[in-house]
């Protein structure tokens, strides 16, 4: 029986795996085919040599990625199917038998290894493909910097949120489920209020906008939008990359605007101010909150199913095994939930582009002008080599933000009167 089992589970894996790979050779090919037309309202800024450059580089990508997946598919049935991570447990279980100890060192075991494994695919990313292309202007040492700071960071917040998670499992075995669901929600609220002023900073050099007046006119957009803004920053982000952003952070009332320095060099002042007035849409119409609502109740269902199924003593065997201490049931519980979780991805990022149409409709009515919008988004799609020609499938599995096509498109009908924002 536990042989039956474990060959289903494999057998429904590797057909995620093998559905993955397949909607990235179409995404590919399809690029392929359709990649050298230069889409309407994108001439003169998009080019036949900007296009080749976007086929390679997604080419290029694409093939990393592949080459990632395969080797995580490997890992997973090594380490998994394979006993290797048994085998780390059992060891774990004869250093220690203090469960937030034990817990602790197999969640940092972890994830110090998937950073090392990650790291030839982080340097071949950023000083082949990256620097190939031009995007990359990270020194070794930065590179290196980043890493030791961001290891450091996530293994800390790693470590404080296993301890507690263990130490309510033992002390509150019927109720544990939902103490440990507050925890990760009050940690997540502690973030976000804190990662602007403690965690970025690590990484980044934050200043006021140096560009004469552009503070003033975002500071009257945003009061436009009934948003109050503390603080609008440019960040370094130049020191490591040539691609560009802009973001919001804070939480209630108060708000800060970030924008990349390589942003500020890229668009013009009406362009920057139509990507904030995007953000302002995700603000107004609740989108981070309504994200925040479904995930936490998500949590709270999945910490409650995991409740009820911990104990069940066949868990080991969908994997190949007898036993296993309470980490590595949790690791088969989140193995066995992300291929349960695979066939929702197309409705999570339907959700996800539904906010994006929602956000693009708001900046074009707050601004009055939707082709400012649409010029930022053809900018941003050359100056990232985005790919224009993703394949419809792909788009629609994956894609979390509408093919800027699209976007470029519904913006130019906008302007022209033809389709109400949205």
């Amino acid at each position: 029986m536990i042989g039956a089992m474990e060959t289903v589970v494999l057998s429904i894996y590797l057909l995620v795996v093998c559905g993955t790979l397949w909607l990235k050779r179409l995404n590919l090919r399809h690029l392929r085919e359709k990649g050298q037309q230069i889409p309407s309202g994108f001439e003169g800024i998009i080019d036949g040599d900007i296009l080749r450059r976007t086929l390679a580089y997604t080419l290029e990508t694409g093939r990393l990625d592949v080459v990632g997946l395969l080797l995580d598919c490997a890992l997973v049935i090594g380490l998994l199917f394979g006993g290797a991570l048994f085998l780390y447990d059992r060891w774990l279980a004869s250093l220690t038998g203090r469960l937030e100890l034990r817990g602790v060192l197999f969640f940092l075991g972890f994830l110090w290894a998937q950073t090392i494994l990650s790291i030839p695919f982080s340097l071949y990313r950023n000083f082949g493909i990256e620097a190939r292309y031009g995007f990359n202007l990270m020194t070794g040492r930065t590179w290196v910097a980043d890493l030791v700071k961001s290891t450091l960071v996530s293994s800390l917040l790693t470590a404080v949120l296993v301890a507690v998670a263990f130490f309510l499992i033992g002390q509150s075995p019927e109720r544990w489920w939902l103490w440990v669901w507050g925890v990760f929600f009050l940690f997540t609220l502690f973030i976000l209020y804190i990662s602007p002023y403690v965690i970025e900073p690590l990484f980044f050099t934050f200043k006021p906008v140096e560009r004469e007046g552009l503070e003033t006119e975002i500071s009257l957009l945003m009061e436009q939008a009934g948003l109050r803004v503390d603080r609008v920053f440019q960040v370094d982000a130049s020191r490591r990359s040539r691609h560009s952003n802009a973001y919001f952070s804070g939480v209630g009332r108060v708000k800060r605007i970030v924008l990349f320095d390589t942003l500020l060099e890229q668009m013009s002042r009406e362009e920057i101010l139509a990507v904030l007035a995007h953000e302002a849409g995700h603000w107004k119409r609740r989108h981070l909150a309504k994200k925040m609502m479904v995930t936490e109740a998500g949590a709270l269902l999945i910490f409650y199913l995991a409740f009820k199924t911990l104990p069940w003593e066949g868990l080991p065997g969908l994997v190949g095994s007898t036993e296993a201490s309470l980490p590595l049931r949790l690791v088969i519980l989140g193995f066995l939930g992300a291929l349960l979780a695979f066939p929702l991805t197309p409705l999570a990022s339907f959700l996800s582009r539904r906010h994006e149409w929602e956000a693009d409709g708001f900046a074009a009515t707050l601004t009055g002008r939707p082709l400012d919008l649409a010029s930022a988004l053809v900018k941003l799609s050359r100056e990232n080599l985005s790919n224009l020609y993703p394949h419809p499938l792909y788009a629609a599995f994956y894609y979390t933000h509408p093919p800027i096509v699209e976007r470029v498109r519904r913006l130019r009908e906008m302007a022209a009167g033809l389709a109400p924002a949205r």
